[in-house]
Order: C-alpha cells, then sequence, then structure tokens
C-alpha cells in the first residue's frame, strides 16, 4: 500500500492560508468592537452628556433670573454667566457655520424677507443661552441658544434659535430647530405633539404660552419658507399661515436617525406672563 506524501510546500500553503483566515477574523472582530463602542456613544453617551448640561443651563437661567442677574432675550449678552455663548459667529438669517442645515434639524435661509431677530443692542450673542424651552406633553426642559450651529448649540443638547427670525412673544415668526437623534436629542419626541398642545418659552422677562395649531410631517430640509415671518412650505403650500402673527415654529429631522427630511410644528401665541 502507497502511503501518500505531503509535499513542504503544501503544508508552507495550508499553514499561510490559516495565518490568513485568522488575521481576517481578528479584524473583523476588532471591526465589530469599534462599530459597537462608536454606537454606545453615540446613542448613549452622547445623549446623557448633553442632557446633563443642558438641564445645568437651565437651572443656571433659572438661578440667574431668580436674582436679577441673568442676561435675557431683551439684554445685549455682555454679561457673564452665560455657559454657552463663546462658540464662533453664526450667520445672519441662516445659522450658518458648523450648523448649516443639511444634518441638524435645520433648514435654509429664511429669505430676504426674514425679520431680523432684535435690533443691536438687544440680540442675544451667537451661542449664548438665553431661553428656556417647556413643552408639558413631552415633559421637555431645555435651553434655548441663538443660531444653529451643531458644535455650540445643539451637539450640547440645546434647542437652536434661527437667526434672523423674531424672538420670543415677538410679532413674527420665533423659529428654532434641534436634534431628534444622539446629543440630548431634546426633539426626539416631537411627532407626539398635537393641536392645543402648550409650548412655553421662558425668558429673564417674561414666559410665553403658545398653543400648537398646525403640524408638516415632512417637508425638505431646504424649505425655507416655514421659517419666515409668515410661516408657509414651499414645497407642501398647503401648509401654513396667510396672515401675521404671533407664531412660534420647532424643526427636527424626520424619519428618526435619518436627516432626509425635516419636520414642522407651529404653534400661535396665547398669553405672556410677565416675570415678577
Amino acid at each position: 500500500m502507497r502511503i501518500p506524501l505531503v509535499q513542504h510546500s503544501t503544508r508552507r500553503r495550508r499553514a499561510r492560508y490559516r495565518r490568513v483566515l485568522w488575521s481576517g477574523a481578528e479584524m473583523l472582530v476588532t471591526a465589530g468592537v469599534l462599530v459597537l463602542l462608536l454606537v454606545v456613544h453615540q446613542l448613549w453617551w452622547t445623549n446623557r452628556e448633553a442632557r446633563e448640561g443642558a438641564e445645568r443651563r437651565v437651572e443656571a437661567l433659572e438661578r440667574e433670573w431668580g436674582d436679577g442677574n441673568g442676561v435675557g432675550a431683551g439684554e445685549s449678552g455682555a454679561g457673564t454667566g452665560t455657559g454657552a455663548g463663546s462658540g464662533p459667529d453664526v450667520g445672519s438669517g441662516s445659522g450658518s457655520g458648523s450648523g448649516s442645515g443639511d444634518d441638524d434639524g435645520g433648514l435654509g435661509r429664511p429669505g430676504d424677507g426674514g425679520a431680523r431677530a432684535s435690533s443691536s443692542h438687544g440680540a442675544p450673542r451667537s451661542s449664548q443661552a438665553y431661553a428656556v424651552l417647556r413643552i408639558p406633553r413631552l415633559d421637555l426642559r431645555v435651553p434655548v441658544a441663538e443660531g444653529i450651529s451643531k458644535r455650540d448649540v445643539l451637539d450640547k443638547g440645546y434647542v437652536g434659535h434661527y437667526t434672523g427670525t423674531q424672538q420670543p412673544g415677538q410679532e413674527g415668526n420665533f423659529a428654532v430647530a434641534g436634534h431628534r437623534n444622539t446629543h440630548g436629542e431634546p426633539f426626539r419626541r416631537l411627532d407626539r405633539l398635537r393641536n392645543g398642545d402648550r409650548v412655553e418659552v421662558a425668558t429673564r422677562n417674561a414666559t410665553y404660552t403658545y398653543v400648537v395649531d398646525k403640524i408638516l410631517p415632512q417637508t425638505s430640509p431646504r424649505d425655507a419658507g416655514v421659517i419666515r415671518p409668515v410661516p408657509r412650505s414651499l414645497t407642501r403650500p398647503g401648509y401654513g399661515y396667510d396672515v401675521p402673527g404671533r407664531y412660534l415654529t420647532l424643526t427636527t429631522c424626520t424619519p428618526e436617525y435619518t436627516s432626509r427630511y425635516r419636520m414642522v410644528v407651529w404653534a400661535e401665541l396665547a398669553g405672556t406672563v410677565p416675570r415678577g
């Protein structure tokens, strides 16, 4: 009987194959672990960190308003204690910079007809937290900061005010944007709002109560008509308003975990309670 011979070259090839397969398996396992860590960081750690920071900012603002040392929407922002207000400037009328509206819940420019936020002596600084947004149905309490920069506003778990739109309580449209997923995701449950729900905006000077009365489930990220002084969708003209008023616009990304479209919730001012 013949005994089959195994060539040394065959053994070497098999050993190389095993090393290649083992190395490939190690690389796949390493890549899987890295992806898992990235998911945990995005979906858990960024939310925890941003929420804690946003809650501290809300508490700081309320303490400042209580002792008269805060900086409200009607002041110049030259005072101290703003916490979030040292980032780069946000472009007028668009909240541009790192938060241009492509993947952060924001939209395009309000257009040439967009009203200015306030006079030069009354505008908050770029990225300055100066108001608190409360939505009872969502059990939400979150700071409002000037501009929609991702790094300096939205990724901190704040809601960002579209520079170029009005301030709380003013004639026109007070428009804001917020993340729906990751980094605190303050607008995660925005789709749960219904007509008649209350939305409160507190500043150093007053608390403004708006009532939800229109919802646009989906529109283009470039639909700047929804944040104009008289808001109306440019891509879906059946949604919006025809007459001037005192409006609040909330915008965020939709569907969840994407930035393909924007969801819009509109509310009208129902009452104002001066502070103090």
